[in-house]
This record gives structure tokens, C-alpha cells and sequence, in this order.
């Protein structure tokens, strides 16, 4: 039950404030009487699969991709910037034009698969590492669906 009422007032902050930071969001949660760590903030952005876009005040703020709304976007965006996927060991590839691979490594964060460790974007591509070799095949082929 708290971990409703948190995890909805964490939806309420970051709609009405830019916040860019886990240790910012765990503030705001404290001024409004829920005792919070930073390691309770983070199991509820993976759960409530929350993203950062870009701020008009802030570099960055956090933001939930609704299933129907901002998430159909990024899903669009992800299948016309995309030009290949490709993997080796446990090492994903993702080809862009020029400029949007900050845009399909949004996506892949958005989406929450727990075997990948981490991403690095640079101008046209995107580099997901997996966790181990046979996850990698499996998430490769997953991700090739949304650009068809």
C-alpha cells in the first residue's frame, strides 16, 4: 500500500516539476513524509519505467512513457531511426541516422529488460550490453520487431 502511494506521488512530482536526479526525487519524497533511500527511488523508476527526456529548465527531467501515449511516439521514432541491429557475444548494435541514437537508446531503456546492464549512445549508434551471451540473440530479435 505506501509503495502505491509513493510510486504515485512520484508520478505527481515529475509532472509538475522537473526533476533530473534520484537523489532530487528522494527529496521531494521526504518533504511530503515518505521516509525514502535513493535504493527505494531506484526500484521505483525501474518499476514505473520511468525515462529522462529533455528539460526546458533542466538538461533532462524524468518522465513516464504511457503505454498509448509518449511510448507509442518513441515506439514510432525507434522504427524510423533505426537502420540495423546487429550483435556479437553480448553486445547489441543499433545503426541510427545521424543524431537519434540518444532517441533509440530512450526506447530500449523505456522498455525495462533486466538483462541489459547498460547502454552508450553516441551520434548514430547505440551500444546495449547483456549480461551474458545467450540473452543477447533473444533481446537482438526482440528489438528487430520494432523496426518492422
Amino acid at each position: 500500500m505506501q509503495r502505491n502511494k509513493r510510486q504515485q506521488a512520484i508520478l505527481e512530482i515529475i509532472a509538475r516539476k522537473e526533476i533530473d536526479t534520484q537523489e532530487e526525487l528522494c527529496a521531494e519524497l521526504n518533504r511530503l513524509n515518505f521516509n525514502v533511500t535513493q535504493a527505494t527511488i531506484s526500484r521505483d523508476v525501474n518499476d514505473l519505467r520511468l525515462c529522462k527526456v529533455a528539460g526546458s529548465v533542466k538538461k533532462y527531467r524524468y518522465a513516464c512513457l504511457d503505454v498509448d501515449g509518449e511510448a507509442g511516439k518513441m515506439k514510432n521514432l525507434f522504427r524510423e531511426c533505426v537502420t540495423g541491429i546487429d550483435f556479437a557475444n553480448n553486445l547489441i548494435v543499433i545503426k541510427t541516422m545521424r543524431g537519434n541514437a540518444n532517441t533509440a537508446g530512450a526506447f530500449v531503456d523505456s522498455l525495462g529488460i533486466s538483462e541489459i546492464i547498460g547502454s552508450v549512445a553516441g551520434d548514430d549508434t547505440l551500444l546495449i550490453v547483456v549480461d551474458s551471451n545467450e540473452h543477447t540473440p533473444p533481446i537482438a530479435d526482440s528489438l528487430r520487431e520494432y523496426i518492422k
